[in-house]
């Protein structure tokens, strides 16, 4: 029996796999991955190492802590109370405070919880077609897996200025109108707003890049009406969109609650939900958490070797300048490429919308799912997402250089050119 044959029988029907042509990973580092026969792949996908797979310092943080002690948080341990420390020392305002958890989905599930505790209210507010988790509350508010729309949910257009959900020359005001109007939906049902749940690069709804001052005027329409921000930043975080280390901060904007995942263990599972000194001692004050693997100490030797590498290696500075090469030489491939209706994106997180035709801006589903094909063909590994699964998701490893930028262009140049 074959490997995907045993996986189907020992995993079920619910896994699913990458390329019509499944690849089998046995080894990475840095930007590279391996296969069983040898094959090497340029990983131009994977955020979830976001320092690089298995990068020596963070491999020898892990190896030595767990040779050591591996406890949980009711024992007084200094990593993670390193790891909050160096955390808080990122964040803006006064974003000082961290919960430990595992997973994005239970820092989105405990953020939820929290800003319900706050504000007393039920109510809770996410972008069309969004991805917040997969616990059973997490994933009510991610649209693009669940059709469940309970009273205490209400939706809001992505800020797309590709395909304008509103007409007229000020789509700011419009985007911003679609969170009052969300706002409004849920007082008709009798509901107030505990939080909108904010992705500040919008990954599923295909890479949006929101107008500035979106943040800003979208954070006070929310507060204004009695609710707060949860800024959702297990994909936007961790520098990945340039410039600053959290995508919010490129509106200058500042939420009440930060939830962090993926990035933050490059590989290792380690989450947390970022907070305010006063709106973690109103929820402590109902409520105790405890997680029984967050924030235990070879997962916060993990995070603080993330960091440490993000700062030694110049990391933040390698995103801003090398997402302007890549995201420049995409620009001349859709110059050259009429199926190339769009480029977005910030930082290293970049993404292509493809198109049927330019005029009417018709997605091209079919030939994205072609192109990841295509490219995996040529040894370099991308994905598709957004509405209309059209959009190609470009999310390397934050340790990718000029060299592996041309490798990439030069791959999509020529799986264009043979459609």
């Amino acid at each position: 029996m074959d490997l995907i044959e045993r996986r189907k029988r020992a995993l079920g029907p619910s896994y699913r796999l990458f390329y019509g042509n499944p690849v089998h990973l046995v080894r990475g580092e840095g930007v590279w991955l391996w296969d069983a026969e040898g094959r090497k792949y340029l990983d131009c996908y994977n955020n979830v190492a976001s320092v690089g797979h298995c990068h020596p310092d963070v491999v020898a943080a892990l190896a030595s802590q767990a040779a050591t002690l591996n406890t949980h948080t009711r024992y007084l341990h200094v990593n993670v109370i390193e790891l909050s420390e160096k955390i808080a020392s990122k964040m803006p305002g006064d974003l000082s405070v961290c919960i430990f958890v595992c997973t994005g989905t239970e820092a989105n599930d405990l953020a939820t919880r929290i800003a319900r505790t706050i504000t007393g209210h039920a109510g809770m507010i996410v972008s069309e077609y969004s991805y917040h988790g997969n616990s059973t509350l997490v994933h009510t508010l991610s649209t693009a897996e669940s059709d469940e729309r309970p009273d205490w949910l209400s939706l809001f257009e992505a800020p797309c200025r590709y395909r304008p959900a509103f007409k007229g020359d000020d789509l700011l005001d419009g985007y911003v109108g679609s969170v009052r109007d969300a706002i409004g939906s849920l007082k008709r049902k009798g509901q107030e707003p505990a939080a909108i749940m904010i992705d500040s690069i919008f990954d599923c709804p295909g890479t949006i890049e929101a107008p500035q001052g979106y943040f800003q005027q979208v954070y006070k329409t929310v507060r204004d009406a009695g609710g707060l921000v949860i800024a959702d930043e297990v994909q936007a975080g961790y520098c990945r969109t340039g410039n600053h280390w959290w995508g919010f901060e490129h509106d200058s904007a500042v939420p009440d609650i930060v939830t962090l995942g993926k990035p933050m263990g490059a590989g290792h599972p380690l989450a947390a939900v970022v907070t305010t000194p006063d709106i973690a001692a109103r929820f402590a004050a109902k409520f105790d958490y405890f997680n029984t693997f967050g924030g235990n100490p070879v997962s916060a030797a993990v995070g603080k070797a993330v960091i440490d590498v993000i700062d030694n290696e110049s990391l933040l500075e390698n995103v801003t300048r090398l997402g302007a090469y890549t995201k420049a030489g995409l620009q001349k491939l859709q110059n050259k490429y009429d199926i190339i209706g769009d480029v977005r994106g910030r930082g290293l997180f970049l993404g292509i919308d493809l198109v049927k035709d330019r005029a009417s801006r018709t997605p091209d589903a079919d030939t994205a799912l072609k192109m990841i094909n295509l490219m995996k063909d040529e040894g370099v590994l991308i994905s598709k997402h957004g509405r209309y699964e059209n959009v190609l998701k470009i999310r390397p490893p934050i340790v990718f250089s000029k060299d592996n930028a041309d490798q990439l262009l030069s791959a999509l140049d020529a799986c264009f050119s043979r459609l």
